[in-house]
């Protein structure tokens, strides 16, 4: 760790936007190393007043308010990456010498161990898991850290070969100094837009990933998520459901059989892997394409490949005996990951249709990106939430209902034998449930009531 960089924040008036889960590991990072702060969050209730004063004496803390005079006079503001500044109102009253860093951005600024980044709009916690999952099998000593799991700041000390990092839109935003051995942006569709305004500025931030590492892993099927790249090309490899070519990855068809492969060379069969759907072969062939450059064995990556089964509330299979495959994909909150649910899943229907329901807080999504997997692919519609009525009406014969148990009773009246009940909401969960888990585990508790009514 160089601890020489921490010498620019001695003295500094610092200041840590958030009192959640990533505002205190940097409170306790910068009174590890005798650095003072302020802690400010507008939630009245956010921090117990008295513990904190008890563990940090020397820190300042503002609770039920912005305290706008002590950022206007910030050297150094460290924002957690939920806080909008410009919804916040706060930009405007940041001075133009105050340097605006995330967490991410003080960990890289002080150590110098590998890094293996993930971002993208949809896969990307599936990604970073199951690469996790086979450091481990292969023996390596890898951290998960970032968007998902520890704040990278409590890992800083962890005896570790190297980190994988899940990024988020909102950490990238303020992330300068990273140094990753691997970066990749997994695909880009409309997220966050609440925030990010633009599709086109989303996809910007997405990319600085690209310009913070030394070798890039790109899927050659969506080139909104590579198209500012500036890398030689022999730093840059590819991933992709067509037939791949040189040393890059994509699917092969042998006969009937489907397989993940490097260029001419077959790695294992689609068909043994426990994860469904083409949206997870793209997954697959992502964390293929990420292991070879760590030159891992492509043999023994496949293998542990086998014993992954995946995330809760991603594509994840309910187990009933009624004939029908009900899917809680709650993960779904953007349009882009409900679209490669259905587009996934259809390609497994041997008879039968998919009965879709969705709904919920849109953040600013635009809905026509559903429209065509819709028409071809869905069978019914059931909505629910804030932007459910929106949704409806992309579809003839659409059903909107009052809540998730109700979408579930409608749906088990009119499936049948064969068909796939999915839900996929392409919207945020928070206008009716405290977080998508909670939405996932309503979604089951409602199918596991039925099948004991039945």
């Amino acid at each position: 760790m160089n601890l020489d960089v921490l010498k620019q924040y001695k003295d500094k008036r610092i200041v840590v936007l958030g009192a959640g889960l990533t505002g205190m590991s940097c409170v306790r990072f910068l009174k590890h190393h005798q650095i003072t702060c302020l802690l400010n969050d507008n939630r009245e209730d956010a921090v117990n007043e008295q513990e904190f004063a008890h563990v940090f004496p020397a820190n300042q803390l503002v609770l039920g308010m912005w305290d706008l005079d002590e950022i206007s006079h910030a050297d150094v503001l460290i924002v957690s990456p939920g806080i909008d500044l410009h919804a916040e109102n706060l930009s405007q009253h940041i001075s133009t010498y105050c340097k605006v860093i995330g967490d991410i951005e003080l960990f890289c600024q002080v150590t110098a161990k590998p890094i293996i980044a993930v971002t993208g709009s949809n896969g990307k916690s599936t990604v970073v898991s199951l690469l996790s999952h086979i450091a481990k099998e292969l023996g390596v000593n890898m951290a998960l850290a970032g968007n998902v799991g520890t704040p990278v700041l409590e890992l800083i000390n962890a005896d570790v070969d190297g980190f994988i990092f899940e990024l988020s839109s909102f950490q990238l935003e303020t992330l300068e100094s990273m140094d990753a051995e691997i970066a990749t942006v997994l695909n880009i569709s409309d997220d966050h837009l609440d925030r990010h305004q633009t599709l086109e500025n989303y996809a910007t931030i997405k990319q600085k990933v690209y310009q913070q590492c030394q070798f890039a892993v790109i899927n050659r099927d969506d080139r909104a998520s590579y198209n500012q790249l500036n890398l030689p090309k022999e730093n840059v490899s590819s991933f992709g459901l067509d037939t791949p070519t040189d040393d890059n990855f994509g699917l092969r068809n042998v006969g009937e059989q489907c397989y993940l492969a490097q260029g001419e060379k077959l790695i294992v069969n689609l068909n043994e892997l426990p994860l469904a759907g083409l949206h997870n072969a793209l997954n697959y062939l992502a964390v293929m394409a990420i292991s070879a450059r760590l030159n891992w064995s492509l043999a023994d990556v496949a293998q542990a490949c086998k014993s992954f089964y995946g995330l809760e509330h991603r594509c994840q299979r309910v187990e009933t005996a009624d004939g029908i495959c009900w899917i809680n994909d709650s993960k779904a909150t953007n349009v882009g990951a409900t679209v490669a649910a259905i587009d996934g899943l259809y390609p497994t229907l041997s008879k039968g249709k998919i009965i879709l329901i969705a709904g919920g807080d849109g953040k600013g999504a635009d809905f026509n990106e559903l429209a065509s997997a819709l028409a071809h692919k869905v069978g019914q519609l059931i909505t629910i939430g804030k932007d459910g009525p929106v949704i409806a009406r992309l579809k003839d014969h659409s059903l909107f209902v009052a809540s998730l148990e109700d979408a579930v009773k409608e749906a088990h009246a009119k499936a049948e034998p064969g068909d796939i009940v999915l839900l996929s909401p392409a919207c945020a969960s928070l206008d009716m449930f405290r977080n998508f888990a909670e939405r996932g585990n309503v979604f089951v508790q409602a199918i596991n009531a039925l099948q004991e009514a039945t």
